[in-house]
């Protein structure tokens, strides 16, 4: 069994033009400071990171680990959320989604989604020169719109979808598995790789890519109402990266899984500080531990509660000590009596 690494932190979410979270270097010296071992980075923000550069610059990949190193972190993946995204959008969301490319390419779906791809095709690079194995993202989504059967959905309309989907990432995956990383999708209401049942439609229109894996993060899986343990049993052998990510759902006599178009404070599933939500994650870290999960555990803070600095503090140790340390012998060891086959033929009266 492996123990999982850890704890780290997504950058994402406390990534600002104010000191210390404007620059890479110091938002890693403010993350060390708390505790964190490790930064998921967000390759589509300049201020920490140059996605192009570390495609093409084995030295300048070099130069930010080293730093990191300095610093006592070291990078998890490399994140293309927001790129991912624009592999796959519907024409409904374009005007929504035009802020997740450069201002140029802004009102130009096609050019925007050709864009989209490039972009993921240097993250391969860019995380295979800073030998990583793992890479987060999104989807993207051609049929969300369509997640209610109403009105009714043609015959075979869920599956050209589908299969639309796996030719545009198809090319993304190859490339990954050129330099030896895993695409991990994090399932996501608003991607079509939302739950099982859909990553195991993507991974029958990508012939089962052995590098189209899963981010596994609970709190979508709450949300949805799904049983987020049964989850790791069915996919452990997909799941590359980790989202330590809490929640909560309350349903009420007005609102339930949909949320009624309410804020997040007001809806009946949020998201949570790690410890304030529901989330047994005793279970999930034992439950990764045995399926021998080879990652990261990332803290992904997203909470319309509490402060953001108050839940890293809290977040770095919630992690570590669940964490476990995995056992290098069995706990009856003391009590073996040795053995070799003879002897244990002659035990069941075969000799």
């Amino acid at each position: 069994m492996k123990t999982l690494k850890g704890p780290g932190i997504f950058l994402a979410q406390f990534a600002s033009d104010e000191a210390p979270f404007n620059t890479l270097a110091d938002i890693a010296r403010w993350a060390s400071s708390l505790g964190f071992v490790g930064v998921q980075i967000p390759s589509n923000d300049a201020r920490l990171f140059d996605l192009e550069q570390a495609a093409t610059s084995k030295t300048y990949c070099d130069d930010i680990t080293g730093m990191l190193a300095e610093h006592g972190v070291a990078v998890t993946e490399l994140s293309t959320h927001l790129q991912g995204q624009l592999v796959a959008s519907h024409p409904a969301y374009d005007r929504l989604f035009d802020g997740f490319a450069p201002p140029a390419l802004r009102g130009h779906p096609q050019q925007r989604q050709a864009w989209a791809v490039e972009q993921l095709k240097l993250a391969a690079k860019a995380s295979h020169n800073l030998g990583l194995t793992a890479h987060a993202t999104f989807s993207g989504a051609l049929a969300w719109q369509l997640f209610y059967p109403w009105p009714q959905r043609p015959a075979g309309l869920v599956e050209e979808a589908f299969a639309e989907l796996g030719r545009r990432w198809k090319p993304i995956l190859d490339a990954f598995d050129e330099v030896g990383v895993d695409v991990c999708y994090e399932l996501h209401p608003g991607e079509d790789l939302h739950d099982g049942v859909t990553f195991e439609r993507f991974l029958d229109a990508v012939d089962h890519h052995p590098r189209a894996n899963i981010l596994f993060d609970p709190s979508h899986m709450v949300l949805q109402q799904m049983d987020y343990l049964q989850f790791i049993d069915n996919y452990h052998e997909r799941i590359r990266a980790f989202h330590v990510k809490d929640a909560e759902f309350r349903p009420n006599g007005r609102s339930g899984v949909y949320g009624g178009y309410q804020n997040w404070i007001d809806r009946p599933g949020r998201f949570r500080s790690l410890g304030d939500g529901q989330i047994d994650f005793g279970a999930i870290f034992s439950k990764l531990a045995q399926y021998d999960y080879p990652g990261w555990a990332v803290l992904e803070w997203e909470c319309c509660i509490k402060d953001a600095q108050q839940g890293a503090q809290e977040g770095a140790p919630f992690i570590r000590d669940h964490i476990i340390k995995v056992t290098e012998r069995a706990f009856d060891d003391f009590a073996s009596s040795g053995s070799d086959r003879a002897f244990n033929r002659s035990i069941l009266g075969l000799e």
